[in-house]
């Protein structure tokens, strides 16, 4: 069948439409994003502004009709950390549910996290054992930690690139002080995760998924996507070191010159690399496997793994697997 999956995130609104069925590879067969930066567009008390709405309800408005003359059955459509987090996000889901017939689905972190595990299980298979997973979004990182298709530990902290961006990062460059400061209030932050996430055992693996950890692993000599999905490609520590010295001194524009860098990326790409070098500090790995696939991917499989109407996308807050440790935390 021919699946679209719409993804509303902190920077982007995206659609991929896949072929897929059940016990298959879904097969991307387009992909369309759009910059929204809905981030950006919330008021002094976390609301999501008029503006900001109205761009969100167009852009779902477009993308529903590429769904639909794509030939998709079905859109899957859900939200991530700038929508969960809204004050009025219940008035902006309405908004778009009424003018364009689009449900959108507010994932959980720890849902997100579960999903995108599940997506990384698929791709490296059982005799990866054990797996680790690290995803930067533009909101929050999640990470998880299972030997099976569920993980036992599945944490989303609010410690995104975006997020960290308009916190802490406010000066183009960033300025050495202000990283250093914010490299060691990263280490403090991820003290008692790491353990969490670590007690449940030592991964086999540890793999990075997101557009951060792809563009952090082109930076530091991983092939490029032309060379095709099934290439591997790795980030290590030392490498993250370097590029860290490198692009922190850059302005914006400047990184958007680098191959792999988006313009639209370029000015989160200091805080996703800290953020990248922290967790993989605060876990003592050395190298990250980059996984192509992450959320959409994980939906999708997880869709095709029962019936259309027996299982909802997402359980709510207390919708996560019996045995799963889920927090959201700061």
């Amino acid at each position: 069948m021919r699946l679209g999956v719409l993804d509303v995130g902190s920077n982007t609104v995206h659609l991929l439409v896949v072929d897929a069925h059940r016990g298959g590879h879904p097969m991307p067969m387009s992909s369309t994003k759009a910059t929204l930066r809905l981030s950006e567009s919330m008021d002094d008390q976390g609301r999501i502004t008029p503006a900001g709405a109205a761009r969100l309800t167009t852009t779902v408005a477009e993308f529903a009709s590429i769904a639909k003359t794509s030939g998709c059955v079905e859109l899957m459509a859900f939200a991530t950390s700038a929508v969960r987090e809204a004050t009025n996000s219940e008035q902006v889901l309405a908004r778009v549910r009424s003018q364009t017939g689009v449900n959108l689905q507010v994932l959980t972190g720890a849902e997100e996290a579960r999903h995108t595990f599940l997506a990384v299980r698929r791709w490296y298979g059982w005799s990866a054992g054990r797996i680790l997973n690290l995803d930067i979004g533009g909101g929050s990182l999640e990470m998880s930690n299972g030997a099976d298709e569920q993980p036992d530990v599945a944490l989303s902290l609010q410690l995104g690139a975006g997020r960290l961006t308009r916190d802490w990062l406010h000066h183009d460059p960033p300025g050495k002080r202000r990283v250093a400061v914010l490299r060691d209030w990263l280490d403090a932050e991820l003290v008692v995760p790491s353990k969490q996430l670590l007690e449940v055992g030592k991964p086999d693996l540890a793999v990075g998924t997101s557009k951060t950890f792809r563009s952090l692993a082109r930076l530091t000599g991983a092939a490029p996507s032309v060379a095709g999905v099934r290439v591997r490609r790795t980030l290590t520590s030392s490498g993250l070191r370097q590029l860290i010295a490198f692009i922190s001194r850059m302005t914006a524009a400047d990184r958007a010159e680098l191959e792999g860098v988006s313009s639209d990326r370029s000015q989160q790409l200091v805080a996703g690399a800290l953020v990248a070098e922290a967790s993989m500090r605060a876990l003592s790995l050395d190298t990250l496997e980059i996984c192509p696939w992450a959320l959409r991917e994980g939906l999708i499989l997880r869709k095709l793994d029962t019936d259309l109407d027996s299982e909802p996308i997402t359980g709510g807050p207390n919708g996560g697997q019996p045995g799963t440790i889920e927090t959201v935390s700061r």
